[in-house]
């Protein structure tokens, strides 16, 4: 009965926003009343649950929206995004411009969480669109499957790290083992799928599609880089510190800070507000306006996500999660296809992939116990299903349609089917390791 109430819940919602053309916040609303309802929750813990759901979820990801559409804006509307690409292009030419996108992605995934890289980003992607005459998901999906992949399997993302902890793996064999599982699953979902994608008609969002400027009037290369890729190396940087210096010393409440996302898109912006504001010679009213234009821009994406998040956590309140869970355990799979399996279901069903990382953990903590399985690689088995199928319940769905200015269809087309290329590459690469080890 569960099962079907969630399938009706999903098709409802995907009816709802695809063929009703009902606005995808109040399909949200509808249908989180409707499942939490159906499955027993008064109303009383049901509007409780949908209240923590639009606050947790917008707490996790407003401001680090809010500050990285800022600071995307004036990238855009300074010409520092037009400077990148015009370097990437003459470094690697049009030809090879997706695996320079792949490569870059891949780059920033690894210390920058999925937000900040996404929104960071996509002026780089459409600017290369713009000025290039490119179809922006062509370009703009192997970045972004590098992107979440980073963020699926490999630490210091928030779930992985958690999994890493949860089964006592280790850190440093996990990310080797991650690596090597992530670098053909990216190549596959990104620069292999997307040249089928050529054909997808994609007009970005209005806000990042900016004249072309003068090549006298752009900023310096090294001040466009720095000023747009600020937040990675800030993040970098402090991580870097982290690891070199002794644990506990003077520095690390302070590291600990810088290494919060929101802060270092924070610094971010107030250095590019100088480096590619003022010191351009643009006033600052002017700066200012151009960033109350980029929180136009995000305002009803944000909406959107914090829907997502309502649904996620009156399934949550509902106990769903867990009843899917132990419902599979006893299927007698293999551990690392049990675990796979269980992260996947509860992915579809919830949508947040760090909620499906965890949730199938604390179920395989017992078997991987009794069975010894390979720690390591279970953490990645459950980080992949934790990426598959991802549809209209998860956040990531709506930044890429939004951003791209897609169609549902279009949107399942190619996101979803990134994610679920990646999702099976991964598991395929979790076995082929676990018979090598095994060997």
């Amino acid at each position: 009965m569960t099962f079907l109430i969630l399938l009706v819940a999903i098709l409802v919602l995907i009816g709802l926003i695809s063929w009703a053309k009902v606005h995808a916040f109040l399909a949200f609303l509808l249908v989180t009343i409707g499942v939490g309802l159906a499955f027993g929750l008064a109303p009383g813990p049901l509007m409780a649950a949908i209240y923590q759901g639009l606050g947790d979820t917008l707490g996790s990801v407003l401001l680090v929206i809010v500050l990285g559409a800022m600071l995307g804006k004036l990238v855009a509307e300074s010409g520092a995004a037009q400077q990148i690409a015009a370097v990437l292009i003459s470094a690697f030419g049009t030809r090879h411009i997706q695996w320079t996108m792949m490569v870059a992605g891949f780059i920033i995934g690894i210390p920058l969480f999925y937000n900040v890289g996404f929104v960071l980003m996509i002026p780089l992607i459409f600017s290369v669109v713009y000025k290039y005459q490119l179809p922006a998901v062509y370009v703009g999906l192997p970045m972004l499957a590098s992107l979440s992949v980073m963020h699926g399997f490999l630490p210091p993302h928030p779930s992985p790290t958690a999994l890493v902890a949860q089964f006592h793996a280790n850190l440093g064999l996990t990310f080797l083992y991650g690596l090597l599982i992530a670098i053909p699953a990216i190549i596959l979902a990104g620069p292999v799928y997307g040249r089928t994608l050529r054909g997808i008609v994609s007009v970005p969002l209005a806000s990042f599609q900016v004249e072309s400027l003068p090549e006298s009037a752009l900023p310096g290369k090294l001040n466009s880089f720095l000023s747009s890729l600020l937040p990675v190396l800030l993040l970098v940087g402090v991580l870097g510190l982290k690891a070199v210096l002794p644990p506990n010393n003077a520095l690390t409440p302070a590291l600990a800070f810088l290494a919060e996302p929101a802060v270092a898109m924070l610094v971010s912006v107030g250095v590019a507000t100088f480096s590619l504001g003022t010191a351009l010679g643009k006033p600052l009213p002017a700066v200012m306006e151009a960033y109350s234009a980029s929180i136009k821009d995000v305002a009803l994406i944000l909406l959107i996500i914090a829907g997502a998040g309502a649904l996620k956590q009156v399934l949550v309140a509902s106990g769903v999660s867990a009843d899917l869970a132990a419902g599979l355990q006893g299927t007698g799979l293999p551990p690392l296809l049990l675990g796979w399996l269980i992260a996947a279901v509860i992915r579809v069903c919830l949508g947040s992939a760090t909620i499906a990382g965890l949730t199938a953990a604390g179920v395989m903590l017992p078997t991987v116990a009794q069975a010894h399985v390979n720690p390591n690689l279970m953490v990645l088995s459950i980080g992949a299903g934790s990426l598959v199928l991802s549809h209209v319940n998860d956040a990531g769905f709506w930044l890429f349609k939004e951003y791209f200015n897609l169609s549902a269809r279009d949107t399942f087309r190619s996101w979803t089917m990134m994610e679920t290329i990646v999702s099976v590459v991964g598991l395929a690469g979790v076995l082929l390791l676990d018979w090598i080890l095994a060997a």
